[in-house]
């Protein structure tokens, strides 16, 4: 037998308590690097470039990119938070918004939303996503909607012709980012952007969660985060 005691409930509330601090630090320091390095990726934009927003939800990071003087493609699915975006975007003529996903081909996709949609649109909106089994996501919720999908691929070879590369990609699409950046790694496509940079879902999709750490492996062994950086936010 153990002579182990269980815990009392004051010391699981405390566990609790301090497991929350620890969050919220990690979470605060990822967004501080992220501040760090947007003030270091805009430094080198310059009129004539081309960057792209995938998953530009309201539209934060589109309008400091745009500030840049650089040819800024925002994309956001998400009907409320693509009329929030077109908001921003009018203050800009270097701004092209494209309402639809981001995706290995094109074509059209169910968007679902979080949970708390119709009572939180502002902060729920940045949940949506077209990968099914997310945490807190209605995937029979009359909120899912039909969109539009780019292929990503199609869309990056056509701006290297034009201009030659891609000199920024930010991606913070709920999950979707995980098999686009699985291609492309698969066919190099990582060389015709200056920088990439994406913000990983696994703690929203657990069953994806190996996936994403032979993902992570592998991006890693192949190039240094000042060429691909999954760490964003």
């Amino acid at each position: 037998m153990s002579d182990e005691q269980p815990k009392s409930l004051e010391l699981i509330e405390m566990e609790e308590r301090f497991a929350k601090v620890k969050r919220r630090e990690a979470r605060n320091l990822r967004t501080a690097h992220a501040r760090g390095l947007m003030q270091g990726i805009c430094s080198m934009l310059r009129p004539g470039d081309v960057v792209m927003d995938c998953g530009a939800n309201v539209g934060d990071v589109t309008r400091v990119l745009a500030t840049t003087g650089a040819t800024v493609h925002s994309f956001e699915p998400d009907p409320y938070a693509f009329m929030k975006l077109s908001e921003v975007a009018k203050d800009f003529d270097n701004v092209v918004l494209h309402n639809a996903a981001v995706g290995t081909k094109a074509g059209s996709i169910q968007l679902m939303r979080a949970t708390n949609f119709d009572d939180n649109p502002n902060s729920a909106s940045v949940k949506s996503t077209i990968i099914a089994g997310g945490r807190m996501i209605d995937e029979n919720s009359e909120n899912a909607v039909d969109v539009d999908m780019i292929s990503i691929f199609d869309f990056i070879d056509d701006i290297v012709q034009k201009s030659g590369q891609v000199s920024f990609l930010k991606m913070d699409i709920e999950g979707a980012e995980l098999e686009i950046l699985e291609q492309m790694l698969e066919r190099n496509t990582f060389e015709k952007v200056r920088l990439t940079v994406a913000e990983t879902h696994e703690q929203k999709f657990k069953d994806l969660r190996p996936r994403f750490r032979a993902l992570r492996d592998a991006v890693s062994e192949a190039h240094p985060q000042t060429k691909v950086n999954l760490d964003w936010i």
